[in-house]
């Protein structure tokens, strides 16, 4: 009767998870730059709340259920992330982003094309925190209402009475900005 080493399957299917969880997550990275950024309005706060997110992920790769949406893990990670920052940063006390500073981020390419991203980006700016949440998480990141609802933690009704406001006010800021 061969003897075998214990464990050797289960090493082998913990390394498996671990690649495929860590190719998924690399394979997930534009997309969470994207949403960190959306959250943030900074792109070096972005970066930052995207990196913050990475880590805790990977320490916590357990609890994501394999066969699960990882990028809906991933985003509600980052919204409590978010969310954490806020509440610090207001204990810290108020600090303010000049306008100027939307001026600077932009896709390559013409002048109007760079304004008017920047114009987008102040206007989501000056939505409420919920609905920015909601735009970008269903208009930008593309997910359903349910799992956008997940994500936040709020009902489908919510998340869509949220979503509609938001698109709303940003079509309304949009047009007075033109």
């Amino acid at each position: 009767m061969k003897r075998t080493r214990p464990g050797v399957s289960s090493i082998r299917k913990a390394r498996t998870l671990t690649e495929t969880f860590e190719t998924q997550l690399i394979d997930l990275l534009p997309r969470m730059r994207r949403f960190a950024y959306g959250l943030t309005g900074a792109s070096a706060d972005g970066d930052d709340l995207c990196q913050m997110a990475l880590e805790r992920a990977l320490a916590r790769r357990d609890q994501w259920q394999q066969g699960t949406r990882l990028d809906s893990w991933i985003y509600k990670i980052m919204r409590n992330l978010f969310i954490d920052e806020i509440r610090a940063t207001r204990r810290r006390g108020e600090t303010f982003v000049p306008d100027e500073a939307g001026f600077a981020i932009g896709a390559e390419g013409g002048q109007e094309a760079t304004v008017e991203l920047a114009m987008i980006d102040r206007a989501m700016l000056r939505l409420p925190d919920d609905q920015r949440e909601a735009v970008l998480l269903v208009m930008v990141e593309g997910c359903s209402y349910k799992e956008a609802a997940e994500i936040v933690g709020c009902p489908v009704g919510t998340l869509n009475s949220r979503l509609v406001r938001g698109r709303d006010a940003l079509m309304g800021l949009l047009e007075d900005a033109a």
